[in-house]
């Protein structure tokens, strides 16, 4: 799988050693350069290969665990939550897609969590912090079709609501799983009943399905008391 990650890098990484100068003047001059490539290659945004199909967006699958009952807070969520890759066309999802585990195959306290690039799955981030998420819980045995339901929806713009859609995230739990999609705007009821109503048909759920909205600045307050967990359902 590492090979498919390393072709999206940029083709100069790995160049900075090449330059052989005199000690003293060239040792700044490579910090320098290194630190130069690397806000690039933060700023530079994959694109679709030739032929391929692109997205309405580019999108960021991460992966986060802990250990359960571990003292958690912002800045360990930031810390442990990890990058996959980016991706900008249909082509390009299936790559990370069909190498990836399935969510029902996690153990223990597990989330991916896919994203517009450039928006982390925090909180926190400014795409996010007046937004919210709507959270169904699922019974084990559930969680592998209705994420990669809910993924393709998402990634077909089947939500139909602009800009509004930040993410998803499938997050595994011991007794059971949850499936969450997060938007932009909180307070924007006619959009998040939008989504709801696309994501009861997406992921073909029961009429009786309890389904929960809950803003990110709630979930900020909650957790104030608790643990701090970012992301957390």
């Amino acid at each position: 799988m590492n090979n498919k990650f390393d072709a999206l890098k940029d083709d100069d990484s790995g160049d900075h050693d090449q330059d052989q100068g005199s000690p003293k003047d060239s040792e700044k001059e490579k910090i320098e350069d290194e630190d130069k490539d690397q806000n690039s290659t933060r700023k530079k945004m994959v694109v679709p290969g030739a032929g391929e199909h692109p997205l309405q967006y580019n999108y960021t699958f991460w992966y986060s665990r802990r250990t359960p009952g571990r003292p958690a807070s912002t800045q360990s969520y930031e810390q442990n939550i990890k990058q996959i890759g980016s991706f900008a066309s249909v082509e390009q999802f299936w790559r990370f897609y069909s190498h990836m585990i399935r969510p029902g195959d996690l153990t223990g306290h597990s989330d991916f969590h896919l994203f517009k690039e450039g928006i982390k799955p925090m909180w926190e981030d400014d795409a996010n912090k007046m937004g919210g998420k709507w959270i169904i819980r699922l019974r084990k045995g559930l969680a592998s079709r209705c994420w990669e339901n809910l993924i393709l929806a998402m990634l077909g713009e089947q939500f139909m609501v602009g800009e509004e859609i930040c993410g998803a995230v499938v997050s595994v739990r011991f007794q059971e799983d949850i499936i969450s999609i997060w938007n932009k705007t909180a307070s924007d009821q006619a959009t998040t009943a939008r989504i709801r109503d696309t994501l009861r048909r997406v992921l073909n759920l029961p009429p009786n399905t309890i389904m929960e909205y809950k803003t990110h600045t709630d979930s900020i307050k909650y957790s104030l008391g608790r643990l701090p967990w970012s992301g957390e359902c």
